[in-house]
């Protein structure tokens, strides 16, 4: 296995040449990418990439809300072993989100075809139809269709921010509901997704591969803090209700608190407002989120305990009142042990510079790990962007990516 990977000509241009390719479909003008879910530009992607899994010699077929698979097909047709990642893009965002994914995934496949032939399981790529968020107020439709939680009440009232509602723009798109019926499939038997990092870890410790063993938890918070408005010359300091000085006072510990406790722990004030928002007028609102991730379920729930504990102890010494809404809690999730020792040893046989460490992001394999064996692979990020017309992955190291996958799918799907 390693001398024959290792033999395989031309894989960072062939990889880095299609993910331009892909990017085509969706290019902005300022050099971004917008393939947003049901557009004209997301339909004409897949059924690009629909065409090319046809060139490549897999079966390719959509299923009814627009997934796109392309199967190697095995000795033992009910059981598949899939890869693969979203075709969505975020608005004006980079052309390797994604999209990396599922172009390792259609070469990784036909490397396999090429030099083992049929497999014993079989292999397939999706191309999934939404991850993002970035067109209608819903996340992750293409995997949770996939699994079976995708339910057809959460989007039927929905509508873009132009007023299209999600069936009309489904249905335009030549698609529809799944039939709930037919209940979620049985024949996955694992799920390798590999993605850029959107994080500067791997490149700053010059490591070629990050093997994911957990994708973080995360709670996220809008906290309101409500004071007296009131004339900012007039007003001496020892009598005002600054709302803006009490959320400061906050912000300052929660930052330190995890500061303190340090990695994994990650916690971040991303948005501030202020009200009224005037030179002279000391504000009477403040209004601030939090976003507090980890890998360990306790862990989260220990430290926002601490945290609101003594967010509530400044709001009484500022005499200010405070309200939290807790809008996101959702727990870590851990990838299946037993495929990420599969893949550190493929990584070993391989000679891959690689490490095991955790996603700091969400991913489709976090929808997928809880019902289906799930593991990560990471290639790493130019400065952490992504999200960015700048994401930017060297094409050498888009090849290790597609090696290690590689690795991977011949573990799962060629043994017994």
């Amino acid at each position: 296995m390693k001398t024959t990977i290792q033999k395989l000509e031309r894989l960072d241009e062939e990889t880095a040449g299609k993910l331009e390719w892909l990017a085509e479909f969706g290019k902005d003008p300022e050099g971004g990418v917008s393939r947003l879910l049901y557009t004209k530009e997301w339909v004409e992607g897949q059924h690009a990439l629909k065409e090319w899994m046809e060139n490549e010699g897999l079966e390719a077929r959509f299923d009814e809300i627009g997934n796109l698979y392309g199967t190697l097909k095995g000795t033992k047709t009910d059981e598949t072993i899939l890869t693969g990642s979203h075709v969505d893009t975020v608005k004006n965002g980079g052309r390797f989100d994604g999209a990396y994914g599922i172009v390792a995934g259609i070469i990784a496949l036909k490397y396999l075809k090429k030099h083992f032939g049929q497999p014993l399981r079989n292999i397939e790529v999706v191309s999934m139809a939404e991850e993002e968020g970035s067109r209608f107020p819903y996340s992750f439709w293409g995997s949770k269709n996939i699994v079976g939680l995708a339910k057809r009440e959460d989007v039927e009232a929905i509508k873009d921010f132009e007023g299209v509602p999600f069936v009309e723009a489904m249905t335009k798109a030549g698609f529809a509901f799944r039939d709930a019926s037919n209940g979620p499939r049985e024949d996955l038997k694992a799920f390798v997704e590999v993605h850029v990092e959107q994080g500067s870890v791997l490149e700053i410790e010059k490591t070629d591969i990050g093997v994911v063993n957990n994708i973080v938890g995360q709670r996220r918070y809008t906290v309101e803090i409500t004071g007296q408005a009131n004339h900012a010359g007039t007003t001496p300091m020892g009598y005002r209700k600054d709302a803006v000085f009490a959320a400061s006072h906050m912000i300052h510990e929660i930052i330190s608190m995890a500061r303190k406790i340090g990695d994994p722990l990650v916690t971040t004030v991303g948005k501030i407002e202020a009200y009224p928002n005037i030179v002279n007028v000391v504000p009477g609102k403040a209004i601030f989120t939090i976003d507090v991730r980890h890998t360990d379920k306790e862990a989260i729930i220990s430290f926002t305990e601490q945290m609101t504990a003594r967010m509530q102890e400044i709001s009484t010494e500022h005499e200010v009142e405070m309200n939290i809404d807790l809008w996101m809690d959702e727990d870590p999730v851990p990838m299946d042990e037993r495929i990420v020792e599969l893949i550190e040893k493929q990584c070993k046989a391989n000679g891959l510079n690689y490490k095991v460490m955790h996603s700091g992001a969400g991913h489709d394999s976090q929808i997928f790990a809880p019902v289906i064996p799930t593991a990560m692979l990471f290639v790493p990020s130019l400065k952490g962007i992504s999200h960015n017309p700048a994401e930017f992955t060297e094409p050498a190291d888009l090849a290790e990516g597609v090696k290690a996958l590689i690795g991977a799918l011949y573990e799962l799907g060629y043994k017994e």
